[in-house]
């Protein structure tokens, strides 16, 4: 019997067929693919925390340069401890780099969730180091990246990155010339926490001044200026009682 290939049947049929085979197909290559794109995340948190630490292949001007050889090496090398902190408790854990932060933020609205925040404890010519995750809004989509500080919460050195920011503009944050900036910024005013915020025109264009709690904003990405403001403010803060608990 002939099939009648205009009918709607048929098309529903093959269209139904169609679907099974490719989300077959697609489901089997993310299966086999897993185990690479898991490295790959791995390999790139490890980057990031160690380009705020300060480990990486910058040279003296250009582009911000991840070390690419040996990675998981040198983070063990240079990370000498991880931490998780939840509420007053912090507990050593070598895997603290995989905590989910976008996820743990999202449980923390639960009442009652303790949120999980890592920690890593560095170290750098000889000189203990913290660094910590953020993560926040910018103008389109998700800002984050890690902030390194010593005991007094002075800043170190940071990484940023982004989803979607404006090339040219909020995508400018992952540029040398604005991370740069942040090194030697204060996070504190005697013992109250104020934060970094990017501020405009905040008369210190060379970021000379590293005890304004500000460096300079990006020209025509206010609002991306303003979501790395909000989060440096609003993840770091959850860490002073552990820096406190330090500096006792």
């Amino acid at each position: 019997m002939a099939v009648n290939k205009d009918s709607n049947v048929y098309t529903i049929i093959f269209t139904v067929i169609m679907v099974l085979v490719v989300g077959s197909l697609l489901a089997g290559f993310a299966s086999v693919l897993k185990p690479t794109i898991t490295a790959n995340e791995k390999n790139e948190k490890q980057q990031n925390i160690l380009y705020a630490l300060g480990i990486n292949d910058n040279e003296e001007s250009g582009a911000a340069t991840f070390i690419t050889e040996n990675v998981e090496a040198e983070f063990k090398k240079y990370i000498k401890t991880q931490y998780v902190i939840e509420g007053s408790k912090s507990t050593e854990n070598n895997e603290a780099y995989l905590i989910d932060v976008k996820k743990e933020g999202t449980k923390a609205k639960k009442a009652g969730y303790v949120r999980k925040l890592p920690l890593f404890v560095g170290e750098k010519d000889g000189k203990e180091v913290y660094v910590v995750p953020v993560r926040g809004k910018g103008l389109w989509d998700a800002i984050w990246g890690f902030v390194a500080m010593d005991k007094s919460m002075t800043i170190q050195g940071v990484y940023f990155d982004h989803k979607g920011e404006t090339p040219g503009l909020g995508a400018e944050i992952k540029k040398r010339f604005f991370m740069d900036d942040f090194a030697g910024e204060l996070m504190l005013d005697g013992t109250t926490f104020k934060g970094v915020a990017v501020a405009k025109g905040n008369n210190d264009p060379l970021n000379n001044i590293k005890d304004d709690y500000e460096v300079d904003a990006i020209a025509g990405a206010t609002i991306t200026g303003d979501g790395v403001s909000a989060m440096l403010k609003k993840d770091i803060k959850m860490y002073v009682p552990y820096f406190q608990s330090l500096n006792k």
